[in-house]
């Protein structure tokens, strides 16, 4: 007996028109974002507001917050996209529609979802530059956000691994505060994981200031 072809459904048409923007983003914007987060990763200020003192140990000059760059914030050697030129090159021959191929994709969001964290790191007083994904928001202002270390991460492209990714909180709402507005942030950094709908992080930070990201030569 001849089985029926199924028709193709709505719903695998999007099934794979995903797993084929996922599987470019493996191949070519991995690549860019690593060298992306291996150097300072701001090219431009767009925020208006001045510099905010959050906590009284920051305005008293008592905490000095070490400038600190995104690859600090995984253990020495650990290469984040070393899995996705695995993956990309054990799936080489599979189409956009083949299973395995969503199945790689998943192994590569699990193991970028729980990137490890350098130990060294959870406590340190840092002064980190980034850009923002805002979160909690209202009339006064920005009061939680991610910082992420490259312009879209979680926007306009996947989330980066969750050991590239901060979870900012301020004591009170700041004003003006944009999407990828490129900022410095200082705080202490503490290792916490914790899920939002734009993406997981591993380190968390109350926010002692943040301010418009400038150049040196500015």
């Amino acid at each position: 007996m001849t089985s029926k072809l199924r028709p193709r459904s709505a719903t695998d048409a999007r099934w794979s028109t995903r797993e084929r923007r996922l599987a470019l983003w493996i191949g070519a914007g991995a690549a860019v974002a690593l060298v992306l987060m291996a150097l300072w990763p701001i090219s431009k200020t767009s925020i208006e507001f001045r510099a905010v003192r959050m906590s009284p140990s920051e305005r008293a000059g008592s905490t000095a917050f070490r400038e600190t760059r995104w690859y600090e914030l995984g253990p020495k050697g650990w290469d984040p996209y070393k899995e996705a030129r695995e993956l990309r090159r054990n799936g080489n021959g599979f189409s956009d529609t083949d299973p395995r191929a969503a199945e790689l994709l998943k192994q590569l969001r699990d193991i970028w979802d729980n990137a490890p964290i350098n130990p060294a790191m959870d406590g340190a007083a840092i002064r980190i530059p980034g850009y923002v994904v805002p979160l909690e928001q209202g009339k006064g202002g920005v009061t939680e956000f991610l910082l992420v270390p490259y312009f879209g991460a979680c926007i306009h492209t996947p989330p980066p691994p969750s050991n590239q990714i901060l979870r900012a909180t301020a004591a009170r709402p700041i004003q003006n505060l944009r999407t990828m507005d490129s900022v410095w942030v200082s705080g202490r950094l503490k290792a916490a994981t914790s899920d939002s709908p734009m993406g997981r992080s591993s380190y968390s930070m109350q926010i002692d200031a943040i301010e418009p990201y400038r150049r040196k030569q500015e």
